[in-house]
């Protein structure tokens, strides 16, 4: 195993506590939302009748730009599929050079586990001599860990052009244990052996994949990644975001995890038609010059795969973004040895992933500091970050609970505003009905296939499972995200949890 010096690495851009107005500040909107809309209601009830209204066409809005996104991105999925990256690559000058370094964290996970994820990353025909792997343990796992990395380098050692294996410390200073710590220890062993066994290898033509242990990738995810990096303006300004599928154990997951998979695919799709403001999230890939400019991943904080985008995009001033990547790549839903343990791993899950509204002091700290970030480009960010996190807080309570408050309060005035108000409002809502529908409907299309100990009707279960969704919207959307912003606003910082992977 590696254990090599570390590399003298940069400072962390932020550490926790040392901008609290603009930790606070999310939250305390979120806050003063919510006791704005009682307090109206109980109030001035025809006021906040209005209020519920215009935020209603505005959720309306937001649906409607939601269903054009997601058509035009399933679209373009379906069609990158259907493409043979292979042969394009192939064809290509340059692309032969090119090479891969695969980083896979992996902590507590049973070997079968790491075998299916190996096991994918030799399909589809890419040359693996030109793939080198990264197996990233923990040395607080390091019985079980090393029992599985001996049996991955007596499988896999010689059928990669190289299989690296690390053990990142336990309790070392400045860290929070997790992902982003282990990543940031491997990046840097890995660099020193790098140098060594390949030295005619230049840092520009290794592109980086970091992966969660469980990632399925698609056959011609190399190849497609190939010829992206070869053919994009500035490939070493550029990560590269796949669509996240969570559907390797979606069969079997309960409902509301279920949903909450599908919601986080269509999200994710949705912004992939919008790269301007598109930030990397759960296993994606980038330049091995960009993670060696910034110093790796940082050691002490949470969403370590968003963080990893801000990075270089403070680093290169701006000049940094993300190339979307039409194809899929798979994961683990959460699971559980029960219904119930599933239900709270799903909660966690969410509210590490809410976590990154940890990025908000970062942006408006580093911003202030950096002339060369366009003004335009430093509001968009800061603005693009704080609404996200808003309205995954509010809008389910809002919409669901809140809404209904100043009209029964209001209930027994004959204006007509409050007469015709839940007419109005359940207008809205049934045309915002068809966000529900397109995703129901997209959802479909992106299931593996049925387990044959599956029935055939689970397919119509499939369907109905959209009707939970009001409640899986509130109990694993908005309470994970207000979870989240409350504890950042008031001090309380989050550590990682670890998603068990179990099949």
């Amino acid at each position: 195993m590696l254990r090599l010096s570390a590399l003298m690495s940069g400072q962390p851009l932020y550490e926790y506590g040392r901008n609290r107005f603009w930790e606070i500040v999310p939250g305390a909107l979120v806050w003063l939302t919510f006791v704005g809309a009682i307090v109206l209601s109980l109030t001035v009830p025809i006021v906040a009748i209005m209020m519920v209204i215009l935020f209603y066409v505005y959720w309306l809005f937001r649906v409607t730009y939601y269903v054009v996104y997601l058509t035009t991105a399933w679209l373009q999925y379906r069609r990158t599929l259907r493409v043979d990256w292979q042969a394009k690559c192939q064809s290509l000058p340059g692309t032969s050079d090119i090479y891969h370094l695969i980083f896979l964290p992996t902590y507590q996970e049973e070997l079968s586990i790491l075998r299916a994820t190996l096991k994918s990353l030799r399909r589809g025909g890419f040359p693996t001599q030109r793939l080198i792997l990264v197996l990233a343990g923990e040395e607080r796992d390091h019985e079980r860990f090393s029992k599985n990395a001996q049996s991955i380098l007596r499988e896999y050692g010689t059928q990669f052009a190289k299989v690296y294996v690390t053990e990142h410390p336990a309790n070392l200073l400045g860290e929070i244990p997790g992902k982003g710590s282990n990543l940031h220890w491997a990046g840097e062993q890995v660099a020193l052996q790098l140098a060594k066994d390949f030295p005619d290898l230049v840092d520009e033509k290794i592109v980086v994949s970091s992966f969660d242990i469980d990632t399925i990738i698609h056959p011609q995810y190399f190849w497609y990644l190939t010829w992206l990096y070869c053919t994009v303006p500035e490939p070493t300004r550029s990560s590269y975001q796949p669509v996240a599928l969570f559907s390797n154990t979606i069969w079997t997951a309960p409902a509301p995890v279920r949903i909450a998979a599908f919601g986080t695919t269509f999200w994710l799709m949705s912004e992939l038609t919008r790269p301007e403001r598109l930030w990397t999230f759960s296993s994606h890939s980038m330049p091995w010059k960009m993670l060696k400019d910034v110093g790796f991943w940082e050691r002490n904080i949470v969403s370590e795969d968003s963080r990893i985008f801000l990075q270089a995009f403070l680093h290169y001033h701006g000049q940094y973004r993300v190339t979307p990547m039409f194809l899929p790549v798979s994961m683990d839903t959460v699971s559980g040895r029960s219904y119930w343990e599933a239900l709270k791993a799903l909660y966690r899950q969410q509210r590490r992933w809410a976590w990154g509204v940890e990025h908000l002091p970062v942006m408006v700290e580093h911003f202030r500091r950096d002339p060369l970030i366009p003004w335009q480009k430093k509001l968009k960010y800061v603005f693009n970050h704080m609404e996200g996190m808003f309205t995954w807080a509010t809008a389910p309570i809002l919409i669901f609970i809140l809404g209904r408050l100043p009209l029964d309060v209001a209930a027994r005035e004959g204006s007509a505003l409050v007469q015709a108000a839940p007419f109005t409002l359940e207008t809205i809502m049934q045309l915002a009905m068809v966000g529900v529908l397109v995703s129901g409907i997209f959802s479909l299309t992106i299931l593996p296939h049925r387990p044959e100990k599956m029935r055939h009707t689970w397919w119509l279960v499939m369907i109905l499972q959209w009707l939970l969704l009001p409640v899986t919207f509130i109990l694993f959307g908005s309470l994970p995200a207000i979870d989240a912003q409350t504890r950042l606003m008031l001090g309380k910082y989050l550590g990682f949890n670890v998603t068990k992977k179990m099949r």
